[in-house]
Order: C-alpha cells, then structure tokens, then sequence
C-alpha cells in the first residue's frame, strides 16, 4: 500500500520546512490580534472630525503629513511619524509590547528575518503539499491521543487549513480576483479626513494612506474592514482583495479575527504534534537499538560446563 510512503513524505517535508513554518504560524499568531483588538476597542462617537483637525493644527502644522491611522487598541492617532495621546492630545513616545510585537511581525511573517521571502513562498507551498499528501492517506482513526488530536484538528478545519496558506500564495503572487484600483486625482490628507468623517463614524477609521500611487482609507463599519479609493469627487469602493480579506481575517467584523485566530492556534497544534510525535518514535526507536537483540542462552540441563 501507497500508506505508509506517503505518511514518511508527509513527516519528512514538515520536518524539513519545521523552523520556517513555526515563524510564519507564530508571526501569524500574533498578527491575528490586531482586528480582534481594534474592533473590540472601538468605542462610537468618541472622535469627533473637530477633534481630528485640532490635532492635525498642533502637530502637523505645515500640513506635511501623507498618513493617519487610529489605533484604538492604545487610544492613539498617528499623524505622519507622530503618536498623539488621544486622551491628553499631546505626542507621546510610550510603546505598548505587545502593539510593537505585532508591528513586527508583519515584515518577520513576509519575510522571515532576512528578506527570505521566497523561503516563505516555498515553506507555504510545502504546507499545502504536507496537507494534500495528509489528504491522500484517507479517513483516519481518531482516538484520544497525541495523534488523534493531530489528525481530528486537521480532518475537523480542512478548508480553513487549506484556505489560508493558499490566500497567502494569493497575496505574494499579487492575485485578487479582482480589477486593479483605478488611479484618480487625490485630494490633501486633510480634505480626505473630511470626506471619511462626513461619511463614517472617526472612531471606526483605521488608517489613510498612500498605497501604490492611490490615497486609500480603511473603516472598521462593524461588520467588517471596508476600504475606499479617497478621490477629490468623494470616496469610492476599492476594488475587493478576497484572498488578503481571508488571509488576515478582515471580515465579519469581531468573528473573522476570532476565526483566524482559532486557525492560527491550529496550525501551531498540528506543526507541534507532528514534530512531538516523530520525535516520540525516533526515542523509541534508539532505545530498542541500544537493548540487546536477544538474550544469552542458558546452558541446558546436564549440559557440560567449564
């Protein structure tokens, strides 16, 4: 039977590609935190478009400034590279861990340590090749043990498991399943403030921004992370990225962060098992080699000894 060659595949490519794979899921651990926290603290009403341009008044003067991002999570807005204290409306440099570790993560989760990213593409690419082979092999048995947890886990969350390297495959090759954003006039960082403000709640914005060429803007509306196109005519819808909206659990509001946070610890659950159980066999497999193979015959009875 094909069995067993393919459980020794499946074990040898994850061990193989065990330390890259344990870095990408813990960055992914840990970058599945910011939409849980930011929706959780996000309290309505609580930024006004007149507090905004105070801040924007004090602090960025001579209108330099190409973003602003909310971080609801420390109560801060970010104004070009300054962190103003919304509850005393001064700059503050006092950093939160665990906002630091998550902003982190990202370049790690993308790129390991050293700009490996093609390490990442191909540790990715090895996660859904040790998941397909785990396919193949069939229904399992599961039973209370350290591999049945192994196997329930990835029988019970098979497209979730699936789906989320396969949107990070997506996300590196640039697809999205959708039209490139068209690129329109931009109006100032300040007008654009007006615009998110005139149509959204300021405590549910994320950020604006610049990206590839566009002035964008992100708003937590409660049931999800909605992004717009910030033209001098108003905003527009941006085009969908559906494979980045999974990947980074950036829909359903509260309950997409959540899942993609149950999946993270998935992975670490099955990468975990899967290294303890092979280590488990490999101990035993080294102690019965070191026992003797078989035992001194005892002389038989009237037999002549020396």
């Amino acid at each position: 039977m094909l069995k067993p060659y393919l459980l020794r595949l499946h074990r040898w490519i994850s061990l193989l590609f065990a330390l890259p794979l344990a870095v990408v899921i813990l960055t992914g651990l840990l970058l599945s935190l910011p939409p849980i926290l930011q929706t959780a603290h996000i309290a309505p009403g609580s930024l006004s478009l007149q507090q905004v341009e105070a801040l924007m008044d004090r602090h960025d003067p001579a209108g330099a400034a190409r973003a602003v991002r909310l971080d609801t999570f420390q109560n801060v807005l970010t104004i070009g590279d300054v962190d103003v204290d919304l509850a005393t409306g001064a700059e503050t440099d006092d950093e939160h861990w665990l906002s630091d570790l998550m902003g982190q993560s990202r370049g790690v989760h993308q790129r390991l340590v050293f700009d490996l990213e093609w390490l990442v593409i191909a540790s990715t690419a090895a996660m859904l090749g040790v998941i397909a082979l785990g396919v193949l092999m069939g229904w399992p048995r599961f039973s209370n043990s350290l591999s049945g947890w192994h196997k329930a886990t990835a029988w019970l969350l098979l497209p979730l498991v699936v789906l989320s390297p396969l949107t990070g495959l997506f996300i590196a090759a640039g697809v999205t399943f959708s039209q490139p954003a068209p690129r329109l006039p931009a109006p100032t960082l300040r007008e654009a403030v007006r615009m998110v403000a005139a149509a959204h709640d300021l405590s549910r914005l994320e950020w604006i921004r610049a990206r590839g060429g566009r002035l964008m803007a992100r708003v937590n509306d409660g049931a999800g992370q909605v992004t717009y196109l910030v033209a001098r005519d108003g905003l527009k819808p941006a085009p969908s990225n559906w494979p980045r909206t999974f990947h980074e659990g950036t829909f359903l509001g509260l309950w997409g962060g959540v899942m993609n946070l149950a999946l993270s610890l998935a992975f670490t659950l099955l990468l975990a098992s899967g290294v303890a159980i092979w280590a488990r066999r490999a101990f035993r497999r080294r102690r019965r080699t070191r026992q003797p193979s078989s035992r001194i015959a005892k002389p038989a009875a009237g037999a002549p000894t020396n």
